[in-house]
């Protein structure tokens, strides 16, 4: 074979070669072509996807109601607290005070109120007596005209002296002054006895509205005396402590956070394309990067969100203008976790999360039509707080009452109240 032949073999096997590479390359163009439109089709059509999720949750802000200075500090950062468990002691001596002064004037208001009542009586026969200085007066009048009238008979023989008929008649002229003025007593009596009834009428002494001020100040400094003790509202874990030992805080100012772990949720951030197929109910797989793969989380579309987060943003785009960029915007989709699932593999707020929704259910709604059926958080710590008020006004009534000389007891309970509540704060300091 010559050489020139071995050169048109050797290229004759070479584009034999390059033919069958090709064709197994298109074939496998192919069959993967083939293969990943089989699985959109089949599986990705069939859910939504983003890395674009995160982990919310509540952020229980604990604020003073009151203020005072900060004597101790019961939880810090990391811990897990109980709901109820005090967290911050402000100084009681404040409110301690104006509690001690709020009840010494409920006392003092129900005496003033019992001299009321005490004044119908009074007052009543103080209009009787008035009364029968009319009947004394008008009897006088009688007796001073008749007199008159026989000195006035006799003047005509001279019997009677005009001094004696002038005797006369400056008598009975004193007597219908005398009478005049019985008649305005009683008027004056009686308008009197009518102001004090106006104020006690229809009402009893603890009924009275000037007691009932009083009661509602002494329960309002109760309250102010049971807030120096900061509770806290859920079960949790503290975070952002803030406050610090001595530190002088005003009403509303944040000292901590409380972050209920266990109520965690997850925002994922969805293309506004991607929005169409997505309805609440449907379920949702999602992984955490800080375990990885290997734990999966199962949940449940719980709502959309009504606007994109741009929509939202403190300040929001202006897209009315020559240099507008068409930017894809992404909507907020709250889903809800298995509690069984984040107890056994605790997720933090800000976590971020792969979020997967099977869309294949396509039966629910893209909107709530309805209102929730119950609160979605709260909280009964703070309402037995004015549970002992109302025993500490009833007591110092009755004391103040003066049935059965119990005064001092009421008295006594101010200082019985302040030592009580120092016992509990050093009872909750260790």
């Amino acid at each position: 074979m010559t050489d020139i032949q071995q050169t048109e073999a050797a290229q004759a096997a070479r584009k034999s070669t390059r033919r069958k590479g090709l064709a197994v390359l298109g074939a496998a163009v192919a069959v993967g072509g083939l293969g990943w439109g089989g699985y959109e089709y089949l599986v990705a059509s069939h859910y939504e996807s983003t890395d674009n999720a995160y982990v919310q949750g509540n952020v229980v802000q604990i604020t003073p109601q009151i203020g005072g200075t900060v004597l101790a500090i019961h939880a810090d950062d990391t811990d897990f607290v109980k709901a109820g468990q005090p967290l911050v002691r402000l100084d009681p001596a404040d409110v301690a005070v104006a509690l001690q002064q709020a009840e010494a004037n409920l006392a003092q208001t129900v005496r003033q109120v019992r001299t009321l009542y005490a004044n119908n009586g009074a007052l009543a026969a103080q209009v009787d007596l008035r009364q029968a200085d009319i009947a004394k007066a008008q009897a006088d009048v009688q007796r001073a005209n008749d007199d008159l009238n026989r000195r006035m008979a006799l003047t005509g023989n001279g019997a009677v002296s005009k001094e004696e008929l002038n005797h006369a008649q400056t008598q009975l002229a004193n007597a219908r002054s005398a009478l005049a003025a019985a008649q305005a007593a009683v008027v004056a009596a009686r308008e009197q006895l009518a102001s004090n009834r106006a104020q006690t009428d229809g009402t009893s002494v603890e009924q009275h509205p000037s007691v009932l001020s009083a009661a509602a100040k002494v329960r309002e400094a109760w309250l102010a005396s049971q807030r120096a003790a900061l509770p806290a509202p859920v079960d949790g874990y503290v975070a952002k402590r803030t406050v610090q030992l001595g530190q002088r805080v005003a009403a509303g100012t944040p000292l901590m956070a409380i972050v209920p772990l266990q109520q965690v949720w997850v925002d994922a951030n969805f293309k506004e394309v991607q929005l169409r197929r997505i309805r609440i109910g449907q379920p949702v797989t999602l992984v955490a990067d800080v375990y990885g793969k290997k734990v999966e989380y199962r949940g449940k579309v719980e709502g959309l969100g009504v606007g994109t987060g741009s929509a939202f943003a403190l300040l929001p785009a202006q897209n009315a203008t020559g240099n507008w960029i068409k930017v894809v915007q992404r909507v907020p989709v709250r889903i809800a976790l298995e509690p069984g699932q984040v107890a056994k593999n605790p997720l933090r707020v800000g976590l971020s999360m792969d979020a997967r929704v099977d869309v294949t259910q396509q039966d629910g709604k893209s909107l709530a039509d309805a209102p929730r059926a119950s609160a979605t958080v709260q909280t009964a710590v703070f309402e037995s707080q004015d549970a002992g008020a109302e025993a500490d006004v009833r007591r110092i009534i009755a004391g103040n009452l003066g049935r059965g000389g119990s005064a001092s007891v009421a008295a006594q309970a101010p200082a019985q109240h302040v030592a009580a509540g120092a016992a509990a704060a050093g009872t909750g300091s260790h």
